[in-house]
Order: C-alpha cells, then sequence, then structure tokens
C-alpha cells in the first residue's frame, strides 16, 4: 500500500514537475520519428478487416429469403433507438418476417448490439463506411437498401461464428 507524499515532504524536482515533463517530451519525441501511416483516402480504399464493425445490413438467404422473422430483439437492445420493425405473419415455414424494417443511420452508433442479440443472424454488421446524406429522409435506410446476399457477408458471419 502507498501512501502520498503531502507537499512539504516532495524535493524540489518533484515539486517543480521537471521528472513529469521530461517523460512528456520523451514520449513526443519516440511517437515523432516512428513512421507515419497515411491512406491516400479517395485513391486507396481501406480494406477492413473482418471484425470491422460498418453499417448494420439484413442478410439475405440464397433462396432469396430475408433472415429475419420480426422477433423485434434488435429494436429493443438498441441504445439509440435507431431500428424501427414492423411484423406482419406469413403462411410459410417461418410465421413471421418484417413488413416494414428501417435504421435511421443517423441515430445509429455502430455498437453491433443489434448483431449480437439476433438468434437468426439475420442482422450483421457489414464492412461499408462510406455514407453521406444530403437530407434526413435518406439516412432512413429501409429493407431496399438494408438487404443484402449472405455471399457478400460470408466473412463476417464466419468472424460472428469463431466467437460463439
Amino acid at each position: 500500500m502507498s501512501v502520498k507524499k503531502r507537499a512539504k515532504d516532495l524535493t524540489l524536482l518533484e515539486r517543480i514537475y521537471i521528472p513529469e515533463i521530461i517523460k512528456g517530451l520523451a514520449l513526443t519525441l519516440k511517437t515523432m520519428f516512428r513512421p507515419k501511416y497515411t491512406m491516400e483516402y479517395p485513391e486507396e480504399k481501406f480494406v477492413p478487416p473482418p471484425s470491422y464493425r460498418g453499417r448494420p445490413v439484413l442478410v439475405l438467404d440464397e433462396n432469396n429469403e430475408e433472415r429475419c422473422v420480426a422477433c423485434g430483439l434488435c429494436s429493443r437492445v438498441c441504445p439509440s433507438l435507431a431500428i424501427d420493425i414492423q411484423a406482419s405473419e406469413t403462411e410459410r415455414e417461418k410465421e413471421r418476417y418484417p413488413e416494414r424494417f428501417e435504421i435511421n443511420m443517423l441515430r445509429c452508433i455502430f455498437c453491433g448490439l443489434c448483431e449480437e442479440v439476433c438468434p437468426e443472424e439475420a442482422i450483421v454488421m457489414s464492412k461499408d463506411y462510406e455514407m453521406a446524406f444530403s437530407n434526413r429522409e435518406n439516412a432512413i435506410f429501409g429493407k431496399d437498401k438494408l438487404l443484402v446476399p449472405v455471399s457478400q457477408l460470408k466473412d463476417r458471419i464466419e468472424f460472428l461464428r469463431s466467437y460463439k
């Protein structure tokens, strides 16, 4: 257990913070001479690793069916309340599907909680990082912008399965 020194117990060097200033300058000099890592963005694209969390997307199976069963867990767990789902029933094998599935990208904080809670692996964080909106209406992504074929998301889904 260490006891802090009182001001009158400190040496002169400790009182004027010289050792701390020298440590800070040493760290600055060490960082200054490291090699720089700069990417020329528009010409050089960033290739994210499988662990990267870009914009959330809905998975579209090989048979052109969406995996989502409209359980609503993703919208309940979303801390920023960015996901809005309206469920509907169907006569097919799975009983429900999302009639309307919207994500407000201005509210989304890319935390990945929706992806973690989904029991069907229906919502996945993609590698998309280029998003620019000219108005607020363009930032609300519906099923038309969210559905992505499973073939484009293979590495992310494999990454998720390796950690479950």
